[in-house]
């Protein structure tokens, strides 16, 4: 529920009688809009009183605060995706104008400097609860929402778009914009919108060209986001399956489905923003469905070049695994230090940044972001391409699938995968450099690095140490005894093993330490990447079955995606913190293992614990 308050406006020169229709027109949009009450301030009134007394009770509610002015000329569903913002937060609706105030920056409302904005307020805003406090701190300044900015305020942008809205100051521009709402059908507006303004080439051209069709078609049918989920899922296993068949028909019908399944993958979305139909228990299952089915698909892929004959084709699944889940650790924790970085923001001149430790670091990292700002634009699409998103790595699955086998998708998923990360874990550090601040101290860091019992109760008593470096050193011990196990010599393999406990303790040593500074939110990737390494270099001293490896893999890799997407949800975060043994408690424990024999034992053991738990508090925590 939201509760609303209608301004008063002064200055215009509407009529008496159009103020009243148009305050009842709005106030008939926001009860539509889901808002439960709606609060009207007359002219003269004590303004900041009221509304003061009015966030209170939102606050004390733990209801947001929908505030818009009594002369808002706009089409009902701004209001609407106003009062439905998906995951909770406060919103801003501002129109794209080079002369602006305010700049969007991925989505966020920030202050602009002299000549930098590029969008200005409509004077409407959803508050979220965490956000209140700002507003009744701001509301005796001439502008509140400038001075809630200044404190850290960082809402989502509301934009128009295709819709229209604005602010009138008399009858005939009432009239002009009245008509300018006629002129748009409203429902084919909203339809088009629920497709994302900024995807992927991919996506764009092949996807989102014809994907609102089936977003109509499944809204008349009144299916929910979660079913059209659950159809993406059942295409992505099935499309598995006949990629293990591994026979030409079965690989070009698998292909096609895997295409189809990413399709709906895309719908599920556009229809729950079409619908506004949103939950955090349906943001986290559409986060855990999409790496569920890649993975899924990997293992289709190597059953069926194993069943063909071709050899390394889990070995590749295996590595693909591992770099896929390392670089979504990235992104998760470089989305997060760019939204905190937008409440602290960087110096005027990128280069004062990084003073001392490189400016050309930052002039290329603000180098590339103008080249990202030319949209649409050859080198725009090829920055879009090179990352390597989720649309390229499916399109490339099904045509390498279609054409080749198995094994030469996988080969191909890993090159570019590899590439991809290296590329853009270049230009992210060189930005969090210039950004200058950190992310990971503004969490429980504990929790996300996966700490289990004997780092929290005990190593991390000690406070030594830098985080970052240790588990770089952690990340390269493992990628050294991978490697080493591939290609060395095995009268090394125990020794080099056993010194595992000498990089898990120090690592361990920096647990408690204050993760703020800036290129600290690479830790849990490298962590997640270490751990990885660790089960694939006990999965090859032990002689383990490759398949056995990949569904350890599996199930860590959604144990850590449970972890960050209630992050990003803003869901229950009880999940599975200091369960499953921690990062620690499972690599010493795979490690124990593998020096006495028992690797295969313990790996089945490891896997079903983790499976189990993750399974519980997903139970627990969503109330199935």
């Amino acid at each position: 529920m939201t509760l609303a308050v209608l301004t008063a406006r002064t200055g215009h020169a509407l009529p008496h009688g159009d103020a009243d229709r148009l305050a009842g027109e709005l106030t008939g949009a926001l009860r539509a809009a889901g808002v439960s009450a709606i609060d009207r301030l007359v002219p003269g009134a004590d303004e900041v009183s009221r509304l003061r007394e009015l966030a209170r009770q939102a606050r004390d509610a733990g209801e947001p605060l929908l505030i818009c002015p009594d002369n808002l000329v706009a089409h009902g569903s701004l209001l609407r995706t106003l009062a439905t913002e998906p995951a909770g937060r406060s919103t801003v609706l501002v129109a794209a104008d080079p002369s602006g105030d305010l700049r969007e920056d991925r989505g966020r409302v920030i202050a602009a400097p002299p000549g930098g904005g590029t969008v200005r307020h409509l004077g409407a805003m959803c508050v979220a609860p965490p956000d209140l406090p700002l507003l009744e701190k701001a509301l005796d300044r001439p502008c509140p929402l400038a001075e809630m900015l200044a404190d850290g305020f960082v809402p989502v942008a509301t934009r128009v778009r295709l819709l229209h809205a604005e602010q009138v100051q008399s009858s005939e521009q009432l009239a002009a914009a009245r008509d300018a709402i006629a002129a748009v059908d409203e429902d084919a507006a909203r339809l088009r919108l629920a497709v994302k303004e900024e995807d992927d080439l991919f996506t764009t051209y092949a996807v989102s060209s014809w994907s609102p069709h089936l977003t109509g078609l499944a809204a008349r049918l009144r299916w929910t986001p979660t079913a059209v989920t659950g159809l993406s899922v059942l295409f992505a296993v099935v499309a598995a399956i006949l990629f293990w068949q591994a026979s030409r028909p079965a690989m070009v019908a698998g292909a096609v489905l895997l295409y189809l399944g990413f399709v709906l993958d895309c719908v599920d979305g556009q229809l729950a923003r079409y619908t506004r139909r949103f939950s955090a228990f349906g943001g986290w299952l559409d986060t855990m469905a999409d790496r569920a089915k890649e993975y899924l698909v990997y293992a289709g892929l190597a059953a069926g070049a194993d069943r063909a004959g071709l050899p390394h084709a889990w070995s590749l699944a295996v590595t693909a695994i591992v770099v896929q889940t390392a670089r979504h650790m990235t992104d998760t924790w470089y989305g997060a230090l760019h939204n905190r970085a937008a409440t602290r923001p960087a110096p005027v001149d990128p280069g004062a940044a990084v003073a001392g430790r490189g400016g050309a670091g930052a002039r290329l990292a603000a180098i590339s972001t103008q080249a990202q700002s030319r949209r649409g634009s050859p080198i725009y699409w090829a920055k879009r391409v090179v990352v390597f998103p989720i649309g390229e790595r499916w399109a490339l699955i099904s045509v390498l699938a279609a054409l080749t086998n198995g094994r030469v998708a996988l080969a191909a998923l890993v090159g570019f995968g590899l590439f991809a990360a290296a590329y853009t874990l270049m230009l992210r550090s060189l930005r969090a450099l210039s950004m200058g601040v950190g992310v990971l101290d503004t969490v429980d860091t504990a929790r996300h690095r996966d700490d289990g019992p004997l780092v929290r109760t005990v190593l991390s008593r000690t406070g030594a140490g830098r985080p970052l470096p240790f588990a770089v050193i952690f990340l390269g011990y493992a990628l050294a005894t991978v490697t080493v196990f591939a290609l060395g010599e095995p009268s090394l393999h125990p020794w080099l093993l056993a010194i595992a406990v000498i990089p898990v303790l120090l690592t361990g040593f920096s647990g408690a330490t204050r993760h703020d500074r800036a290129l600290d939110w690479l830790v849990p990737a490298a962590l997640r990447a270490a751990e990885h390494l660790i089960v694939v270099a006990t999965g090859l001293y032990g002689n383990v079955p490759p398949p056995l490896v990949f569904l350890l893999l599996f199930t860590l890799a959604l144990r850590h995606y449970d972890l960050t997407a209630r992050m990003e949800q803003n869901a229950p975060a009880t999940g599975t913190a200091g369960t499953a043994l921690g990062w620690d408690g499972r690599v010493l424990l795979l490690v124990l293992a593998a020096l006495i024999g028992w690797a295969t034992p313990a790996m089945a053991a490891l896997t079903v614990l983790i499976a189990a738990t993750l399974t519980k508090t997903t139970h627990r925590d969503w109330r199935f």
